[in-house]
């Protein structure tokens, strides 16, 4: 780090004592890319320091910093900055709000463009009160001569790093009190409903104006509603594929799915994260978890019953409703408050079992669920243990579901030092090629070795040279975890881009199948014709309209669905709305991520 001038002192915290690899959990994660977000919980946390009187905290920063300038005084001036910054009142600091607001500092080009990169961090376009927080901080290091890097924001104490020098900034301040006082000033929490949420419920909501997409989601909602969702409501597109979709399933945190066999250590995983128990958690050697259960942020500690989650507003859940009350009794929720859980929700699942009995004695679609949450989930963790490397039919149906999922998937061979280092060799050889049978893909799956759990590495077993291992492994899957929540609004563009190209087809199929129907007698016959040779009907879609193979789903599961329909009631090919999606994919998509890239570009 460069030395910083005398006409600023900074506090920083002296070397802390390295935290073992094996046992980094989250907390290793949270001091590193994820700093700025966690680090919005602090002033909350943090005592309140003293303050002259008559002496206001937004005044700071310009000409003279106080004396005291803890993490309280820093959110209460930082809140009227940001106040002063959001022009709309929405909650949100865009590209173009930055740019006048940051050319106050005097700072580079090149600067302020390394400040937003790493403020935004998420790529969603916009600053919110915490992510402008550590823009300021950042600028404020970046004024004092130090490189501005996320790894210099973590080893500053942020409870005397003083504010950056914005010059002009006093002027504008007392003439925006004058018109918005304090008490005016709200910061939206991110559990609450975003503005947008009422596009999907308002029956003017065809039109939107550009002025209230002030965000890539916003924008991706506004795409949906306008252009995609008529076409998936004229052909029925939640009947076959997916449910249509609604605000939260756009607002939803990442989400990371736990699968595996019983007893393979999943609950323990996420317990080993968080580092404590969620609610409602239960471990032990036999089939504990019965159920699937979502761990999520919550003001307090407590267990959601499935079919009240399925019902909320503000829960993505609302598509599992589609399975059934037998279902829902086996879902359920888990709230708590922790910081990981702002960021990040995990999705604990039964152990998968083996045996046609237990399969034929599940009330509910076990695949199909998973199948469900595969598609909303940003990270699928399939987990193993030496001790149980057969993958059972079940499990083979369940990985097969997982099918269009490929770059979501993580293989983790869990509780590693229960063997030697010999043995480990021959377990991890024996798990590839069981796995090279059901996942039938020419790339290897990456697979973390280690053991997952709050207990010490069994270094008797391991020896040093699978401890080593095991605590390198461990830090690549933190990794992986952390980076989930900067890649979700990049995650939701792709599954957006995918479900908009599944559309399409799926329209061009069904309006084929109508037209391919007779006008009065024999419909019964061309009908089941049409049911046998499906797979040369999507041959021939393919062939006449060019499309990719890759986006057609599978001939036996859609011939399936189809078998309750009549074809002759389905609609013809509207090109208006098909070409809507074209254009939307061709134009719209392209202009929005173009709009709210780096205002520094």
């Amino acid at each position: 780090m460069a030395h910083l001038p005398r006409r600023a002192v900074y506090s920083l915290k002296p070397a802390r004592e390295p935290i073992p690899r094996a046992r980094q959990s989250w907390a290793f994660a949270s001091h590193t890319s994820l700093h700025p977000l966690v680090l919005s919980l602090s002033p909350l946390l943090s005592p309140p320091t003293e303050r002259r009187e008559g002496e206001e905290p937004g005044e700071m920063g310009s000409d003279s910093p106080p004396k005291k300038w803890g993490l309280r005084e820093q959110r209460e001036a930082y809140l009227r900055w940001f106040s002063l910054a959001d022009d709309d009142g929405d909650g949100r600091v865009t590209g173009k709000d930055a740019l006048k607001f940051f050319a106050m500092s005097n700072l580079s080009r090149p600067e302020l463009k390394q400040v937003w990169a790493i403020a935004d961090s998420k790529r969603q376009g916009y600053l919110g009160f915490s992510e402008f927080m550590t823009a300021m901080q950042l600028v404020s290091l970046a004024q004092a001569g130090n490189e501005i890097s996320q790894d210099t924001l973590a080893h500053v104490d942020l409870e005397t790093l003083l504010p950056p020098t914005m010059e002009g900034l006093d002027k504008k301040l007392k003439k925006n009190s004058m018109s918005k006082s304090n008490s005016d000033i709200v910061v939206r929490h991110p559990s609450e409903l975003p503005a947008s949420a009422n596009w999907f419920n308002s029956k003017s909501g065809k039109k939107i104006p550009l002025r209230s997409v002030t965000s890539i989601i916003d924008g991706l909602k506004k795409s949906y509603i306008e252009k995609l969702r008529p076409l998936e409501k004229t052909y029925q597109f939640d009947d076959f594929v997916s449910p249509l979709l609604t605000s939260s399933d756009f607002d939803a945190k990442p989400m990371v799915m736990l699968l595996g066999q019983y007893s393979t250590g999943k609950t323990t995983f996420i317990k080993h994260l968080l580092k404590t128990s969620y609610p409602g958690a239960h471990i032990g050697p036999e089939p504990t978890t019965d159920r699937f259960v979502v761990i999520t942020s919550g003001p307090d500690e407590r267990c959601i019953p499935g079919n009240t989650i399925a019902v909320q507003a503000d829960m993505p859940y609302s598509g599992l409703s589609s399975f059934g009350t037998a279902f829902l009794s086996k879902f359920e929720c888990s709230q708590m408050p922790h910081p990981l859980l702002d960021h990040i929700t995990f999705v604990d699942t039964p152990g998968v079992l083996s045996g046609e009995k237990q399969r034929t004695q599940r009330s509910y679609d076990f695949t199909g669920v998973t199948s469900w949450f595969a598609a909303k989930c940003d990270l699928i963790l399939l987990l193993f243990d030496p001790h149980k490397l057969d993958i059972s039919d079940e499990f083979k149906r369940v990985i097969g579901s997982l099918k269009g999922h490929d770059d979501k998937i993580r293989i983790v061979l869990n509780k590693a030092d229960q063997v030697d280092a010999q043995q480990l060799m021959r377990v991890y050889g024996a798990l590839l090629w069981s796995l090279g049978k059901v996942l039938n893909t020419p790339e290897v799956m990456r697979v973390y070795i280690g053991s997952f759990n709050d207990k010490p590495i069994r270094e008797t077993v391991a020896g040093p040279l699978g401890k080593e291992l095991f605590e390198k492994e461990q830090e690549d899957l933190l990794s992986d975890l952390n980076d989930i929540p900067k890649k979700a609004c990049d995650r939701r563009i792709n599954e957006f881009v995918k479900r908009s190209r599944s559309a399409k087809v799926h329209a061009h199929i069904i309006s084929h199948l109508k037209k391919e129907m007779p006008a009065l007698m024999g419909k019964a016959k061309a009908q089941q014709r049409l049911l046998d040779s499906l797979d040369e009907q999507f041959a021939k879609v393919q062939k006449e309209l060019h499309l990719p193979a890759g986006d057609f789903p599978s001939v036996e599961e859609y011939r399936e669905t189809l078998s309750a329909y009549n074809f002759d009631k389905f609609e013809r090919l509207k090109p208006k709305l098909v070409q809507g999606v074209d254009d939307m994919l061709a134009y719209d998509i392209p202009d929005l991520l173009k709009s709210f890239r780096n205002p520094y570009e």
